[in-house]
């Protein structure tokens, strides 16, 4: 029926074809898990502690010397 031998499949083909779904899951695994861009950096969580109340202006200058 089918004559397997004759399907020109060489080693390379199978090479090509990991080499290709090793990408295609890295590419897909790292737009997934990379990092948020919107994450807060030390001075932003600072000033946003500091109007909430949760510290004054004095430890606000300590700290953000500290940075």
């Amino acid at each position: 029926m089918w004559n397997y031998m004759n399907m020109n499949m060489t080693f390379g083909h199978g090479i090509g074809m990991i080499l290709f779904w090793i990408i295609a899951i890295s590419i897909i695994s790292y737009l997934i898990f990379k990092s948020n861009p919107y994450e807060e950096s030390a001075l932003d969580i600072l000033k946003r502690r500091l109007a909430k109340g949760e510290i004054t202006i004095v430890e606000f200058e300590n700290l953000k010397i500290k940075l």
